[in-house]
């Protein structure tokens, strides 16, 4: 999946990562399950469930030997402590957890008065010259239209501005039909934060912003509205996944649906997907999950960063936009695989 804003994460060293030059060390450190905190109290079994939902994709040898094993675990807890090692896996940058949702959008598969904003599949060109067009471009200078692009049209650009920013989401047709779309390609343009630009004008503080203030701001001031969604050059484009059952979760970057408060996008680049990752998120709603690492996001960087999955709609995205919290992340890698990381006289 994608996406997002999101769209809002004490350790003695082992070992460090090859120095690069500008770049923070990545450091590893290998934990007890006595070390995470409230580990006991977790419902291990949705874990093991939503673990086995993606593992069944890993090649790797040491992790296709325990998606065999876990579907055969009578006891999740003793599978996850039996065959893994937890690893805290740092880079100098602070911790930091949001959230993300997947939206609900009213739409038609038709142009009308009503609806009359498009929701575009990705055109071959965009492809051949990276960056393409600036989203200003692409929304004003009619090079999408009249080509069949459209999978459906919508009520509310700013809304559909946020379904790009998530990635995927439903879109409801008003005689009860529901399709899903996910992620179909991008326009090469870097993201830009459209909050963060709100901050430097002077709009509002930093701790104000959110999706909902910045969809109020929008809509309050329609012409500097569409000047501040043109700010981000980035453009997303979309393909239908109206194969994804609807009390599922919408795809993530393993291309399985994601579950709701036990899957959390991640920087591949540090947490392997598929990972088991033990959640301690701080803040108002302390969070202690054992999650799993399914999904990807542009603005999900970094070994201590984590986007947690809250589910479909207006609700869930309320829930999802008031996370941006410190706390801790920890991996739980095989055994041989997180020994691997040790300088040999630590093993």
């Amino acid at each position: 999946m994608i996406r997002r804003l999101g769209a809002a994460l004490s350790v003695s060293v082992l070992m460090t990562g090859p120095a690069v030059p500008n770049e923070p060390e990545t450091r590893y450190a290998i934990l007890g399950f006595e070390d995470l905190n409230g580990w006991a109290a977790d419902d291990h079994d949705a874990a093991l469930t939503v673990f086995k939902n993606t593992c069944i994709d890993l090649d790797e040898p040491d992790w296709a030997a325990l998606c065999a094993l876990a579907f055969d675990a009578t006891d999740a807890r003793q599978f996850f402590e039996l065959f893994f090692r937890p690893m805290l896996i740092t880079d100098g940058q602070e911790p930091l957890f949001t959230g993300y949702f997947e939206p609900e959008l009213s739409g038609s598969p038709v142009r009308t008065p009503t609806y009359r904003y498009p929701v575009y599949k990705m055109p071959p060109e965009a492809n051949d010259r990276r960056p393409w067009l600036t989203r200003r471009d692409i929304l004003t200078s009619g090079v999408m239209d009249n080509r069949g692009l459209e999978i459906a049209w919508v009520d509310d650009p700013v809304e559909l501005f946020f379904l790009q920013v998530q990635g995927s989401g439903r879109i409801r047709y008003r005689d009860g039909r529901m399709i899903r779309v996910g992620y179909g390609g991008a326009n090469g343009h870097a993201y830009r934060s459209i909050g963060q630009e709100l901050v430097r004008r002077g709009m509002y503080d930093a701790h104000q912003v959110s999706a909902e203030v910045i969809k109020n701001w929008v809509r309050r001031n329609p012409m500097d509205g569409e000047a501040l969604l043109f700010h981000n050059e980035s453009y997303v484009f979309f393909r239908e996944v109206s194969q994804v059952p609807a009390d599922l979760g919408p795809l993530g970057a393993m291309n399985r649906s994601i579950t709701p408060m036990r899957s959390i996008a991640v920087d591949p680049a540090t947490t392997p997907l598929g990972a088991p990752v033990w959640i301690e998120k701080d803040g108002n709603d302390p969070l202690r999950r054992l999650m799993v690492a399914q999904d990807t996001g542009s603005a999900i960087k970094g070994a201590q960063r984590a986007d947690v999955f809250f589910g479909t709609g207006d609700e869930a995205g309320q829930m999802a936009g008031r996370i941006k919290d410190p706390g801790r992340m920890v991996v739980l890698m095989p055994i041989q695989r997180a020994y691997a990381f040790l300088p040999e006289t630590l093993q």
